[in-house]
């Protein structure tokens, strides 16, 4: 593989993971114009899913195209597979009502050690030291980031809960999207995800939703939630992890964690110490030495 495909492949993954980082900043916003959780997650879905629905209609109509259709069941496991692709939005959307943006990213970023103990768990796999290193970096990150050294500190533990089950969903998402449906296009596998994901979200506002459902919410930023968090993260890190790899294409989608953080700061106006960027990095340096492979090639 040439440096240029490598350099093309960070490019696109650092482009899908600054889209997913905004994205939280944009819910906050839309709750500030007094928007419910589903009314934001059910515009972020149908619009996904219209999205989704064209790039397959696109990819179909090419006169070489060599689509392979999904099977009924292989379907079922990839709806399956998505109901906690809708959980991570429900939770993760729930969680920033009661903390700050800031705070939610890094809960959310705590799929570094929970990925290592599914792996353990499911896999019957025992963790390398470099993982085990990787897992004490981010706990001790995460101390410093969300600031629990400062007594004074008061976060709503709702939204600490909320948080954690965001990241435990995305870590089921990760391990099993890697696993289903691995013989058909990208675009079909994150459709059928989304359906199931969807499935979740209109049930979550059935049970939930008070009140009138406000379809503003589909003019003024349905289009905006699903670009940047349902339709172009995924055809990006779909194109880009292909050019890079999985090590230095997990490092690179880093970069959420501080376009997070960085987006909260300027547009909400959340305060963030030295301290906390301090743990910021620590995540971060965490995730580079759990993907760095540290064998030297013969």
């Amino acid at each position: 593989m040439t440096n240029n495909s490598k350099l093309k492949g960070v490019f696109l993954i650092g482009l899908g993971a600054t889209s997913y980082g905004m994205l939280a900043t944009f819910v906050k916003m839309a709750y500030a114009e007094g928007f419910t959780t589903p009314e934001v997650t059910i515009a972020q879905f149908v619009y996904g899913i219209i999205g989704i629905l064209l790039i397959n209609a696109f990819q179909k109509s090419k006169k070489n195209s060599t689509t392979t259709n999904a099977s009924s069941k292989t379907i079922f496991q990839l709806m399956l597979a998505g109901t906690s692709l809708g959980m991570t939005s429900v939770f993760y959307y729930l969680a920033v009502k009661y903390i700050p943006v800031s705070i939610a990213i890094i809960l959310l970023m705590q799929t570094v050690w929970m990925g290592v103990v599914f792996e353990m768990v499911l896999e019957k796999k025992i963790p390398s030291a470099q993982k085990i290193i990787s897992v004490v970096v981010v706990l001790i990150g995460t101390a410093l980031a969300t600031n629990l050294i400062e007594s004074q500190i008061n976060l709503d533990w709702r939204g600490i809960v909320l948080g954690l089950l965001s990241a435990t969903s995305f870590t089921t998402t990760m391990f099993t999207a890697n696993r289903v449906g691995i013989g058909i296009s990208s675009a079909q596998r994150s459709l059928f995800m989304l359906l199931g994901g969807a499935v979740i979200v209109f049930g979550f506002a059935i049970a939930t939703q008070t009140g009138t459902f406000h379809f503003g919410i589909f003019a003024k930023w349905g289009i905006v939630l699903a670009l940047f968090g349902t339709v172009i993260p995924p055809l990006l890190f779909n194109a880009g992890f292909p050019l890079t790899g999985i090590g230095l294409g997990s490092i690179v989608s880093a970069l959420e964690l501080p376009v997070s953080v960085l987006m909260a700061y300027f547009l909400l106006n959340e305060s963030v110490i030295g301290l906390q960027w301090l743990g910021i990095v620590l995540i971060i340096l965490a995730i580079i030495i759990m993907n760095i492979n540290y064998k030297k090639p013969h």
